[in-house]
């Protein structure tokens, strides 16, 4: 079953922009925004190897699945939230160990929310957005969210 995506209105589009501007240059934006910081230890773990992995980025932030979410303003139904095991939050790509991620997560579910970003009616971005995520060494859960970005050809 292929995972819910939504594609961006000009205003959710709008919004989203300036919220990736902050992400992109390191600073919040106005009204509350998530403040984010790169992951790239995360990245080494849940990205596929070799050249593919340039187009994946991550990034986490303290804030809740729902703060960053409102942020993005969708369209009615847009972003929906679903509880999903590790293996389906994060997929096969990655190099972590996938038994130790499940432990990690025990009867837990990862709240997974996905999405893509348009320009020109082209999708240049699919979003997953997953709270609670993993430390890197997969030993605690941190209570944030996780923003993985792949950028599409």
């Amino acid at each position: 079953m292929q995972p819910k995506t939504c594609v961006f209105s000009a205003h959710a589009f709008a919004r989203a922009t300036a919220a990736v501007l902050g992400l992109l240059c390191g600073f919040a934006t106005l009204d509350a925004a998530p403040t984010w910081r790169d992951a790239p230890e995360l990245l080494r773990l849940f990205a596929p190897a070799g050249p593919r992995a340039a187009a994946y980025s991550m990034r986490v932030t303290n804030d809740t699945l729902e703060a960053v979410l409102r942020q993005l303003d969708g369209e009615p139904g847009a972003w929906d939230v679903r509880e999903l095991s590790p293996a389906d939050a994060f997929g096969t790509a990655g190099a972590y160990n996938r038994s130790q991620l499940s432990r990690l997560y025990g009867a837990e579910r990862a709240r997974v929310s996905r999405g893509a970003r348009t320009e020109n009616g082209r999708t240049i971005e699919s979003w997953t957005l997953i709270s609670p995520y993993p430390d890197p060494a997969l030993r605690r859960l941190e209570r944030g969210t996780l923003l993985i970005v792949l950028r599409l050809p």
